[in-house]
């Protein structure tokens, strides 16, 4: 269950109001559905108010509600069957990247994306969805297998950066990393991302490279988060705020920098408030686009995606 956060409390507390005077109401007798009905109305206003002005830094806070929908609910509710498939055949397997084979509206497709625990003890297993190499290398073996295969990948980006800790620099993090990309810009098979909460660092660049980038409405992708790049720039990663609203990282800048293709909508609040409704969203966007990118010839569907990330490295000036 998703904690509410400080500019959700006047929302928390009005609807609390609401329910102690329907309580009251069944307990009393005493018919107060004027009162109500006024109340849910000053609801239904306060909450569109707040949600639709939004700061920079109150949407990445969103984007990291523990309740939001993880890439397995994701499989779970998009997919008719789907195999989970593991290890990177050469260490070991990454509970932090899962991925698999699935049918998405009658077509298979091979899914892979990070993965955020639902509790603290999932948490600690999957690594709080920070990758090791052997997660990159993962996704890797399976991303050749569908292009192998002729199956159309997806991926779901959900982490706040690959793991930083000796261990992985000692395997090979950023070889990890830099290999997928490379491997991505070449694959002869359709591609498409969507991020789904945090999008951080190369950890979440190493499944980016993608035909189609798609964010969801609350999430955010930049090189860096914004904590990091407070300390950075100011010495202080307590001006976060000010850092995400400098660097331009959620899903509206990235769709307004021509980073992002196009925005899913979330329920009013977070897809964490109606996982049903986010997921019926993300299985439109996604079936749409598949149809789309697979009339492509590849050499036509490589070309476009040379073409998409040379354009995004032009500065011009305005």
């Amino acid at each position: 269950m998703a904690s509410n956060l400080d500019f959700e409390k006047p929302i928390v507390e009005l609807k609390q109001k609401i329910e102690e005077l329907r309580r009251f109401t069944s307990d009393s007798g005493v018919d107060l559905s004027g009162e109500v009905e006024n109340l849910e109305s000053r609801l239904e206003e306060l909450t569109s108010t707040v949600y639709s002005g939004l700061t920079s830094w109150q949407r990445v806070q969103l984007a990291r509600q523990p309740g939001r929908p993880t890439t397995l609910e994701y499989i779970e509710g998009l997919c008719s069957e789907f195999v989970e498939l593991h290890g990177d055949r050469n260490f070991r397997d990454d509970p932090a990247i899962v991925g698999g084979v699935g049918i998405l509206d009658g077509r298979p497709v091979t899914i892979i994306g990070h993965q955020k625990g639902r509790d603290t003890k999932e948490n600690i297993y999957r690594n709080f969805g920070s990758a090791h190499p052997e997660g990159y290398r993962k996704a890797l073996r399976l991303m050749k297998q569908a292009e192998k295969f002729h199956r159309p990948v997806i991926f779901f980006i959900d982490t706040a950066g690959a793991f930083p800790g000796m261990s992985a620099e000692e395997r090979g993090q950023s070889e990890a990393i830099a290999t997928n990309l490379r491997a991505m810009a070449g694959l002869k098979t359709p591609t498409i991302c969507v991020v789904t909460g945090e999008g951080g660092s190369g950890g979440a660049l190493g499944l980016g490279v993608t035909d189609r980038i798609f964010a969801l409405e609350y999430a955010w992708y930049s090189v860096i988060a914004p904590e990091s790049a407070a300390a950075i720039l100011w010495k202080d990663s307590t001006q976060a705020a000010r850092a995400a609203e400098s660097m331009r990282i959620t899903a509206r800048d990235l769709l307004e920098l021509g980073i992002a293709d196009d925005l899913i909508p979330e329920p009013q609040g977070g897809a964490q408030k109606d996982k049903k409704a986010a997921m019926a969203a993300v299985r439109a966007k996604l079936v749409e686009t598949l149809a789309d990118l697979s009339e492509l010839p590849i050499a036509d569907l490589l070309r476009a995606r040379y073409d998409k990330y040379r354009d995004m490295g032009i500065y011009r000036e305005r």
